[in-house]
């Protein structure tokens, strides 16, 4: 069914969910998996408490050190679960542009990711990046839910 399934991270337990769940997808399938990351490029005039404090140098060792960190958490869950995963940081402004070209450039048929959950004005005003890849992608998207939706609101 699924041959290559892409994973991407921003290091959050929401993240992890999705990590789990896609491995977990790919063991049952025997489908390979790639993880990645998605850093935004150095900005000198930026509203990001990192890029406003950092040079430009810092800001990479940052990024690439908590990147590193996010991907060795994704190849422990797969090592775990007894499967291969490559894993890969990619630098770009648009995280959900990053996803969707690593998709195509890793002939991808499936990307697991998940999702706040959020509903009306908050995922509006908001945003998603998950709803930015469902909206682009040529490639299905599964998108996993850390919790379940509220029939209350």
């Amino acid at each position: 069914m699924y041959e290559h399934i892409l994973i991407p991270t921003d290091g959050s337990e929401l993240s992890r969910k999705a990590i789990e769940h896609g491995i977990a997808l790919a063991r049952s399938v025997n489908a390979k998996v790639t993880v990645m990351t998605v850093t935004a490029p150095f900005h000198v005039f930026a509203v990001e408490p990192g890029m406003v404090t950092d040079t430009p140098e810092q800001y990479e060792k940052h990024a690439a050190n908590l990147a590193a960190k996010d991907l060795s958490a994704a190849t422990e869950v797969a090592k775990a679960a007894g499967i291969s995963c490559d894993t890969m940081r990619v630098e770009h402004e648009h995280a959900y542009r990053a996803i969707i070209d690593t998709a195509a450039q890793k002939i991808c048929d499936l990307i697991v990711m998940a999702s706040h959950g959020r509903r009306g004005i908050s995922a509006i005003v908001l945003g998603s990046e998950t709803v930015k890849v469902l909206t682009h992608s040529a490639v299905p998207v599964l998108v996993v839910r850390a919790r379940p939706p509220s029939f209350a609101s």
